[in-house]
């Protein structure tokens, strides 16, 4: 009998939500049945832009966007079901991420902080609503990030190969899954995914991103502002870890650039930018992860050719390509692993990955909103 589970996914990169339609039947295997990409409205894209701005004590003023999002992620929630032909009595609930704001699991009082009111859409849909997954795993003591590598493991591991499930969102996240079963799997955010590179995009060429990575093929590297920018101490610093936009922006790019005292053509700074993701990733693989043999990337990153020719060529030893040949595609796995964290949650099971996140214990992970 089809177990159905909805996910929803808007990453750091914010370019849309990716709604996904989950069948759980197979404990093993989780089946996509439908997929759905949601785009924002501009004026609420707008707002997104400006919420990274805002103090953290105006927050407050985020109440009416909360609202807001909460609509629009109900509105993706069943175009995603007519697209699929099932109804809102066919889906056991809605494994909602929501839209990070601020994520600080490093603060004095640590916290991760996501939108899109839960009860507006459980309201909106009549499908109950599992939100607000970081939160526990922050109160164990962990980074409450990433999240997606239990997941991973549920899916991804194998027996016969150590396998790497690097995610490039706007920020990249890297799990690591020994074949050796009784050896734990590890992850942490490696840093700059697609972010720093869409920014640029969009400053320089009013782009949102760059397709193919062909901007930056078109450019140079410049080493000494790349070498400036993996100075940066989150590089160094061991896992446990997890980043976000408020590490990795424009403001920090050109911190960087002034400090290496460098005038860039716009194209040499694009293919900087890229360098930064690659080595970043790469140099995180090879100092924490160096038994990996087959890397399989997801996320919106693994259609940037000249990106993942730039990953390849530092893994020499190393098969690099889409979370695809495992049968999942690569544009949808963050969404599903919400929907699975959604299903665990259901079923009083732990999702979060201690060995991950540095949490105490692994622990049952968001919070129900019944729409009754």
């Amino acid at each position: 009998m089809p177990e159905y589970y909805v996910g929803l996914m808007s990453g750091t990169s914010m370019d849309g939500i990716d709604a996904v339609l989950v069948d759980f039947s197979n404990n093993k295997i989780p089946k996509l049945v439908c997929t759905h990409n949601h785009a924002w409205p501009n004026d609420v894209y707008q707002q997104l832009l400006a919420s990274r701005q805002l103090a953290d004590n105006q927050l407050y003023q985020l109440q009416t966007l909360d609202i807001r999002l909460g609509e629009i992620f109900a509105d993706a929630t069943l175009s995603l079901l007519d697209k699929s032909k099932l109804t809102t009595n066919d889906i056991i609930a809605i494994g909602n991420h929501g839209q990070t704001i601020r994520h600080r699991p490093n603060a004095a009082q640590p916290f991760s902080l996501q939108i899109g009111d839960a009860k507006t859409l459980a309201h909106k849909t009549s499908i109950h609503v599992i939100s607000d997954f970081r939160t526990a795993d922050i109160e164990a003591g962990g980074q409450g990030a990433p999240l997606a590598p239990a997941f991973h493991e549920a899916v991804f591991r194998s027996e016969t190969e150590n396998r790497g499930i690097l995610n490039i969102g706007g920020i990249a996240n890297l799990t690591v899954l020994p074949a050796d079963q009784s050896k734990h799997i590890t992850g942490f955010d490696t840093g700059p995914g697609n972010n720093l590179m869409d920014a640029w995009m969009a400053k320089c060429c009013g782009k949102s991103f760059d397709e193919n990575g062909d901007f930056a093929r078109s450019g140079k590297i410049n080493e000494d502002l790349l070498d400036r920018c993996l100075n940066d101490t989150y590089f160094k610093t061991a896992p446990p870890k997890s980043t976000g936009f408020e590490q990795f922006n424009l403001d920090w790019l050109n911190e960087q650039i002034i400090k290496a005292n460098k005038n860039l053509s716009d194209s040499d700074t694009q293919a900087t930018l890229c360098e930064l993701s690659a080595r970043s990733i790469t140099d995180a693989i090879k100092h924490n992860a160096a038994e990996i043999t087959h890397l399989l990337v997801c996320g919106g990153g693994v259609h940037n050719a000249f990106l993942m020719e730039r990953i390849q060529l530092a893994l020499p030893k190393c098969k690099v390509g889409s979370s695809e040949v495992c049968g999942i595609h690569p544009d949808w796995v963050e969404a599903i692993a919400f929907a699975w964290l959604a299903r665990q949650h259901t079923q009083n099971l732990a999702g979060n990955s201690p060995s991950v996140t540095g949490a105490k214990k692994a622990i049952v992970l968001g919070r129900m909103t019944t729409y009754e």
